[in-house]
C-alpha cells in the first residue's frame, strides 16, 4: 500500500514536473482538433494527430519534416501510423521530460546548437536523439 502510494505521488510529480511543455503540447493539439485533428490517450501520454499539426510537422527544420514531436506528455503526429511507428522513440522523449522537466528544451537545443557549432548534426549527433534511437532500436519502452 505504502510502495502504490509512492509511485502514485513520483508520477504526480513527474507529470507535473513536465507539465510546461506538455500545456504546449496540449494548446497545439487542440489547435490541431479545430482544424480536423484528432486525439487519442496512450497510457499517460495524450497523442495527437492530423489537422494544422500535420502542416507543422512537415515544416520542421529536418530533412522531410517530421513524422512526430514530443512536448512533455504530448505527442504530435502528422498521422495515426506515424505515431504507432514512433510510439516507441516518442516514449523515450516523454521519460527525458520527465528528468529534465522545464530544461528540456533549453538542454535539446542547446546541445543542437553546439553540435552545429562543432561541425556536427544537430539532429542525429544530438545525445537526446541518440538515446531514443538507440532505445527504440532496443525495442525498449
Amino acid at each position: 500500500m505504502v510502495s502504490r502510494f509512492i509511485r502514485a505521488v513520483r508520477l504526480g510529480l513527474v507529470v507535473l514536473w513536465a507539465s510546461p511543455w506538455t500545456l504546449l503540447g496540449i494548446l497545439v493539439g487542440l489547435i490541431g482538433g479545430a482544424t480536423g485533428g484528432r486525439m487519442q490517450r496512450v497510457g499517460r501520454v495524450l497523442e495527437f494527430h492530423g489537422g494544422a499539426i500535420s502542416w507543422l510537422l512537415s515544416r520542421v527544420p529536418i530533412a522531410g519534416g517530421a513524422s512526430a514531436m514530443t512536448l512533455g506528455h504530448s505527442v504530435l503526429g502528422r498521422t495515426v501510423a506515424d505515431l504507432d511507428r514512433t510510439r516507441a522513440h516518442e516514449l523515450v522523449h516523454v521519460a527525458q521530460y520527465e528528468r529534465w522537466g522545464l530544461f528540456f528544451i533549453p538542454a535539446y537545443l542547446g546541445c543542437s546548437a553546439w553540435l552545429w557549432l562543432r561541425g556536427k548534426d544537430p539532429y542525429w549527433d544530438n545525445p537526446f536523439e541518440r538515446e531514443a534511437y538507440a532505445r527504440e532500436e532496443d525495442g525498449c519502452n
